[in-house]
């Protein structure tokens, strides 16, 4: 596989972005706190027959790093991916998303499908299923409570220290297969990590989003009323979930089919939050058999 790096400038950001391969556009877009690099055996595998693109997230190691938190709101994650589709004219794409980068997808296929030509979402929750799970369900608040500390002013400034530990730990305990976390790839992650002004930056995706359990002096998800018809789904959708999720909860995924009625849903019991690491070749083989059918 032979990655190229490029950046593209928009009006209100710069986007680096890798890429390999010739034929339709899919575009790979990563989480929290990820970078591209995520996605290095899916770009081996569909650089083969596709455009094979994974950018860094506004915010994230390469690309650019504004500073106001209202930069990272939800419609200025999905204008990226837009514009950046538009730029490869690659319009519509096969989007794969992760975490984050589901957020931002689950939105763009929402309000803009013809962006889309089919969607696959691992472990990342439709944010209408994700505000009621954080409204009503004291497992999700329980497990989603780490959002509330990542907002606090002075988190970025904890993960950082002792380069980068608390990072590393929270890999480490939350995999259900910790073989892929090799030193290795800890040391890529880090020096992404470490880029100037990306930790603050990335924790800007959760100071900027109303989706949190609720805190004695903000309401978060509690005070959403989102309607599921303004976030329907109508895209050919495969969801791959890891269910030993710690952080996202399998119920997540209940009544799923009513907000994406062409859903297909792959569950992979024995894999936690980050099963693209822990089984990459499954995880292909299930993308394959869903773009080819």
């Amino acid at each position: 596989m032979n990655l190229q790096h490029h950046y593209v400038d928009f009006d209100d950001v710069r986007l680096h972005y890798v890429d390999a391969g010739d034929g339709p556009l899919m575009l790979f877009v990563h989480g929290f706190p990820e970078f591209w690099h995520a996605w290095q055996a899916q770009l081996a595998e569909f650089s083969r027959d596709h455009h094979a693109v994974a950018p860094d997230l506004r915010g994230h190691n390469l690309s650019g790093k504004p500073t106001d938190v209202k930069a990272y709101r939800p419609k200025h994650l999905v204008a990226d991916l837009r514009r950046l589709i538009d730029h490869l004219g690659g319009r519509p794409a096969i989007v794969v998303a992760h975490d984050w980068g589901g957020a931002a997808a689950w939105n763009l296929a929402a309000a803009h499908p013809e962006y889309i030509e089919k969607l696959v979402i691992i472990n990342s929750p439709h944010p209408v299923a994700f505000a009621r799970a954080l409204r009503d369900s004291p497992a999700q608040q329980q497990a989603s409570a780490y959002m509330n500390w990542l907002r606090r002013p002075g988190a970025a400034e904890k993960l950082l220290e002792d380069d980068c530990a608390r990072l590393a730990a929270m890999l480490s305990q939350s995999t259900a297969d910790p073989r892929w976390l090799t030193p290795e790839l800890l040391a890529r992650y880090r020096e992404a990590w470490t880029q100037p002004g990306a930790m603050d930056a990335s924790l800007n995706f959760y100071r900027a989003s109303p989706l949190h359990p609720a805190t004695p002096e903000e309401p978060g998800a509690a005070a959403l009323d989102l309607r599921p018809e303004d976030f329907a789904v109508r895209v050919p959708t495969l969801a791959i979930w890891g269910e030993r999720d710690t952080a996202l909860l399998p119920g997540l995924l209940d009544g799923l089919e009513a907000l994406v009625p062409q859903l297909t849903l792959k569950r992979i019991p024995d894999a936690s939050h980050w099963v693209i690491h822990e089984r990459p070749e499954e995880v292909n083989r299930m993308i394959r058999e869903f773009i080819e059918n």
